[in-house]
């Protein structure tokens, strides 16, 4: 080269070729990792456990449940470490997922199952795409119900579109709440909803005492597990269930979303009742890599009908109808594609 001196024209020769180099032993470093299989990530890796709620709540009851058994079907057998992250209801937890945690599929998480419907209602102050998570499934179909005590004039559905209910409400922004005046507004129910109620434990030693005269949103589950022998007994009426078919342990009850019948009305509902669809859902944050994705959900799935795990839920009497992560990924699609019209019901229904 014309006006460098040798030295000069060594040491530039000398700088291309280390750059070269640095960038050839990258690329070698990156190659494996790019090509890591899943089974090759996992092995003898730890995987998070983000839940939203506190320890021996229902969420952390199944999501321990959960991890017990899941690391047997991961590629690799990772163990998994239950991480609870309370605060603001789930936002918390969701925001560390979606926008912190590590994109590689060693953080997964539960979250509330209401929560991913709101951005479609236009409360996203946190700016979270619930669509842009990775769905790894549910581990129940959730199923509630609405009962009245065996001393309350209301006995059917029609008699609740004629006479007020006195039932508990958990606290502001709770399902106990906000569910029975969605009905009150979708469906021409009458419940009244007496606020102060710690959960619903609490509210049904109320119903036995005759301070209340029903409960308008109860886990069937939760129910069956719990008061079993309302049910025996023959202390409760069961006035409708909230569930997407015929449950089979109550297929006598009524499907509320079968009463109402003003096509934008009904929608509505389905609209607010898709979150139980989503019972206990499980979720991974976004970007993870795609083998990593399946390889989640195929476990989630063999452990939700392993056996020895079936065994073991039904020893803790948890509920379990799995969920898979595609189905979540197109309740909640559709809840997003819902007309303006619908959405308008809905955030009226909800006093929003």
């Amino acid at each position: 080269m014309k006006g460098l001196s040798k030295k000069h024209s060594f040491r530039m020769s000398f700088g291309k070729a280390l750059a070269a180099a640095g960038a050839l032993a990258a690329s070698a470093f990156a190659a494996p990792a790019q090509a890591q299989t899943a089974e090759q990530f996992y092995k003898g890796r730890q995987i998070d456990m983000i839940i939203y709620t506190a320890n021996n709540s229902a969420y952390d009851f199944y999501a321990r449940l959960l991890i017990a058994h899941m690391g047997r079907f991961m590629p690799g057998n990772p163990t998994f470490v239950p991480k609870n992250m309370i605060g603001a209801g789930g936002l918390k937890a969701s925001e560390y997922l979606y926008k912190i945690a590590a994109k590689d599929g060693a953080t997964i998480g539960t979250v509330g199952r209401g929560l991913p419907f709101d951005q479609f209602l236009g409360r996203n102050e946190m700016g979270l795409d619930f669509l842009r998570f990775n769905w790894i499934g549910s581990m129940n179909r959730e199923s509630t119900v609405a009962l009245s005590w065996h001393t309350a004039s209301v006995k059917t559905f029609e008699d609740l579109q004629k006479t007020e209910l006195l039932v508990p409400g958990t606290g502001a922004g709770a399902d106990s709440e906000l569910i029975p005046v969605a009905l009150n507004s979708l469906a021409g129910t009458k419940f009244k909803i007496i606020k102060g109620y710690k959960n619903t434990s609490d509210a049904a030693l109320a119903v036995e005492r005759g301070e209340l005269e029903g409960i308008a949103y109860w886990s069937w589950s939760a129910l069956r597990s719990s008061h079993q022998h309302w049910v025996k007994e023959n202390k409760i009426h069961m006035l409708f269930h909230t569930g997407d078919r015929v449950h089979p342990e109550i297929p006598q009850v009524r499907l509320i979303r079968n009463l109402v019948t003003e096509p934008v009305k009904k929608q509505a509902l389905d609209f607010i009742l898709a979150r139980e669809i989503l019972g206990r859902p499980f979720l991974a944050p976004p970007d993870v890599p795609a083998d990593r994705v399946k390889a989640l959900r195929e476990a989630f799935a063999k452990t939700l009908q392993d056996q020895a795990f079936l065994a073991d839920a039904e020893k803790r009497q948890a509920e379990i109808n799995l969920v898979t992560g595609e189905e979540i990924d197109q309740v909640l699609k559709t809840a997003a594609a819902a007309p303006k019209n619908v959405i308008e019901s809905v955030q009226k229904a909800l006093g929003m």
